[in-house]
């Protein structure tokens, strides 16, 4: 069974099923493809929630892109369109940072700009006074800490009450050509380690109470895919799988993480330009 984390690798070859609506929009760097599941029926048939999902499809990001601030801002104007909250976010990175295709999620919030601390640091009137209230969090993995993410998630979210949840995370895929060159964002919420068959608990509106996006880039996949994909059959199940990940791994999820946390900042702090944000997470 083909495994994808992916919804436009869901989709069958030509006209959209029942329930689902289709669009693509971008620039010629940056091509941005929407799936909207929008049936019960579309959802089983698919295999994902109902909700949006939203690709953007750019230049191989284990290299600086050329338009690397346009490329943040197109997926800053994403994850704004799914957000729908303003004021106190929470951003979640999923993963392990000692496993390293599984460190995007971490690396991304160690990039982010967290701003809730601000007001009860800073004298009154000051410039910086009354910024959104940014909030950053890597909650480890369950081996690591015993302790489920979702439990660490709905235990943060019940103190610091957020108004939404933007969750980042490694993906897996099921066309190779895909690792490191497509970024996907989600208002359905997440189920970690789903991609590489270790799912826990999800994270999502109807475990949070709260809207949660995801956004992840697919830095797997695994041996059986390929093989299926290459050859049109299912491999044996006696034959033993991996997963499979970029000789430059290190370098693709370092300056993905990067993009994508810049892309968060200028979500959620447009009022900083691209430069201010460049010298503060880089001072």
């Amino acid at each position: 069974m083909v495994r994808t984390d992916i919804a436009v690798e869901k989709m069958p070859s030509g006209k959209a099923p029942v329930g689902v609506k289709k669009s693509e929009r971008g620039t010629d760097y940056c091509r941005v493809t929407e799936v909207r599941i929008e049936t019960a029926d579309a959802s089983q048939k698919l295999g994902k929630p109902q909700g949006r999902y939203i690709t953007v499809e750019t230049g191989n990001l284990s290299q600086h892109p050329e338009k690397f601030g346009e490329v943040a801002d197109i997926i800053a104007s994403e994850i704004r369109s799914l957000c729908h909250a303003d004021g106190d976010i929470l951003v979640v990175g999923l993963g392990n940072t000692d496993i390293t295709p599984d460190a995007f999620g971490p690396l991304v919030v160690s990039r982010m700009v967290a701003t809730r601390h601000l007001d009860d640091e800073l004298p009154d009137g000051h410039e910086l006074s009354g910024l959104p209230k940014i909030s950053a969090l890597a909650t480890g993995v369950l081996g690591q800490t015993g302790i489920e993410s979702s439990e660490v998630v709905r235990a943060v979210c019940d103190r610091i009450k957020p108004r939404a949840v933007v969750v980042a995370d490694a993906l897996a895929c099921s066309d190779s050509a895909r690792l490191g060159c497509t970024v996907q964002l989600s208002d359905t919420g997440i189920s970690p380690g789903s991609g590489v068959k270790n799912s826990r608990r999800e994270l999502s509106q109807k475990t949070l109470g709260i809207p949660v996006v995801s956004i992840g880039v697919p830095t797997v996949v695994d041996m059986h895919t390929i093989v299926e994909s290459i050859t049109g059959k299912e491999p044996s199940p006696e034959t033993p799988n991996m997963m499979v990940t970029p000789r430059d791994v290190d370098r693709l999820v370092s300056r993905a993480a990067k993009l994508v946390g810049f892309a968060l900042d200028r979500a959620f702090l447009p009022d900083f330009s691209f430069e201010e944000l460049e010298v503060i997470t880089e001072g």
